[in-house]
């Protein structure tokens, strides 16, 4: 999972050497003691002490606070990072104003007469006020709108734009290139490189912070796209039609002038895949991002459903109705093959089912149609998955339903943070199963004793390289069903409790 690449980062610097201020200084005095009368070593002690607790802030290169040992270097916890008000919250006309206090995207806005070049990958604002020294360019801002800016290799394939504060020439009547198309409305300019085409990145650095980033705009809004792709728009037209009431914008392939009065360019992130309300207008939650995709998705669904009914009917009238059974509770198995798949997932169903789940297994695919899996998630109530890319799927079922997934050898800090911490954000019931060694294909390879499967840790920190030859590329899961059972267990008994309640409130 290309997302490893800042786990491996953080756990970098975690493991980066502390060394604090006081201690230092202490240091530096023993390295340059000399045979001196005790007084004069203490008075000199006590000042290199007092001088290195004033200045090392700004001298030393340590960290000065357990915080900045998570983040990369120079960087803060996103939460903190994030001003509840930004610099560029409230733009005069005629301005361009960038942030760029986070770690992880950049965003600028532009306000005014905004012109689109696209063959010089270029966005001008001109300026109302003429001058007889003839055409200047005040400023301009460089920006890849992507959101790992924390990864240099990364940002590095992403479309780079220019943004132009223009003066026009006084002496034409008007060079400023015209308008083909006006729009009453502001522009969001984002880019659909980088990983898109991993279902995690899709919806973690693309289309949530797509919706955070627009929301406020209430559909009102026109989203300009460096590094189009029509199947990108394909797969997610359901949900894009919530956000905007417009066509998209190929920014490199159309070739027309777009003319704006409001944009912004590039998308405001807040964690992994997270909406965090107190930055949010109106209070806004991940929980109301799920809504768009319900909205989104509802009516192919119930398409499906009608599709699904008439051919039922049409069966029903040469074959005998069965009695129908009171509706078991809903499992559904989100399957892998190859690399962390599950070498007992026949067991594992035919387990589930005698506990009393109708049991489901999806395999979704870069190719599947999104609809029909959301459907399968949103009318379950427990999903089971090995940890990757597949588990952003969580974001498809019901607040109150019940997440397990199935964690690997190596991967637990990841788990935690990608799925396991936003589960808990949407109001699912989160259930995290870390794996024994025994439980990994990795234990016919390595030895009890070996750092592989006594001390993931230590193997982490040889590098990201590592992390995914061994615990992401040659790993499968063996589940011990004794173990996982009680899971299961506890999993229906929720279920139905929760539903003989609903069902009691329901009658009332």
């Amino acid at each position: 999972m290309v997302h490893y690449q800042r786990y491996i980062q953080l756990r970098k610097v975690v493991n980066v050497t502390y060394v604090d201020e006081e201690d230092a200084c202490v240091n530096m005095s023993a390295c340059n003691k000399r045979s001196k009368p005790k007084l004069l070593f203490f008075l000199l002690f006590c000042t290199l002490l007092s001088s290195c607790l004033l200045l090392s802030p700004h001298l030393l290169p340590f960290p000065t606070s357990p915080l900045s040992l998570i983040y990369p270097a120079g960087a803060e916890d996103e939460t903190l990072s994030v001003s509840k008000t930004s610099p560029c919250s409230s733009v005069s006309n005629g301005t361009i104003c960038c942030d760029r206090s986070s770690i992880r995207s950049d965003v600028c806005v532009m306000k005014g007469d905004i012109r689109t070049h696209s063959s010089s990958f270029s966005v001008f604002l001109y300026t109302s006020k003429n001058s007889g020294a003839g055409e200047q360019s005040f400023r301009q801002e460089k920006i890849r709108p992507y959101t790992r800016k924390w990864e240099p290799s990364t940002m590095a394939t992403i479309d780079e734009l220019t943004l132009i504060d223009k003066k026009p020439n006084s002496s034409v009547a008007d060079d400023r290139h015209k308008c083909d198309v006006y729009h009453d409305v502001p522009a969001v300019f984002f880019s659909t490189g980088g990983y898109t085409g991993n279902v995690y990145h899709e919806f973690n650095d693309g289309l949530i912070p797509l919706y955070i980033t627009s929301q406020k705009y209430n559909k009102k809004v026109v989203f300009v796209i460096l590094e189009y792709h029509d199947w990108w728009i394909t797969k997610y037209e359901n949900l894009l039609k919530h956000l905007s009431d417009f066509e998209p914008i190929d920014f490199s392939g159309d070739k027309r002038t777009h003319c704006f009065s409001d944009a912004i360019v590039g998308l405001k992130i807040h964690n992994e895949l997270a909406v965090d309300s107190s930055l949010m207008e109106g209070g806004k939650t991940i929980k109301d991002f799920r809504d768009i995709l319900d909205k989104g998705y509802r009516p192919r669904i119930q398409g499906l459903i009608f599709e699904e009914e008439h051919e039922k009917s049409q069966l029903n009238k040469r074959i005998k109705p069965i009695r129908q059974q009171p509706e078991k509770p809903k499992l559904v198995i989100i399957s892998r093959n190859g690399s962390r798949e599950i070498l007992n997932e026949n067991l594992l169903v035919k387990m589930a089912s005698k506990i009393g789940f109708s049991v489901t297994v999806v395999k979704p695919q870069r190719t599947s149609e999104l609809a029909k899996i959301y459907r399968e998630l949103n009318s379950s109530d427990v999903m089971i998955g090995v940890h990757g890319a597949a588990m952003t799927h969580f974001l498809f079922m019901k607040p109150g339903s019940v997440f397990i997934q199935v964690v690997p050898l190596g991967t637990n800090w990841a788990a935690e943070t990608y799925y396991g911490e936003p589960a808990k954000k949407l109001g699912l019931r989160y259930i995290g199963y870390e794996i024994l060694p025994r439980e990994s294909s990795l234990y016919d390879e390595y030895g009890s004793d070996d750092p592989v499967l006594s001390d993931p840790n230590s193997v982490n920190d040889r590098g990201w390289e590592f992390t995914k030859k061994i615990y992401l590329d040659r790993q499968k899961v063996r589940l011990n069903l004794v173990r996982f059972r009680k899971r299961l267990i506890r999993s229906y008994i929720y279920t139905m409790t929760k539903r003989n309640t609903n069902d009691m409130v329901r009658s009332q």
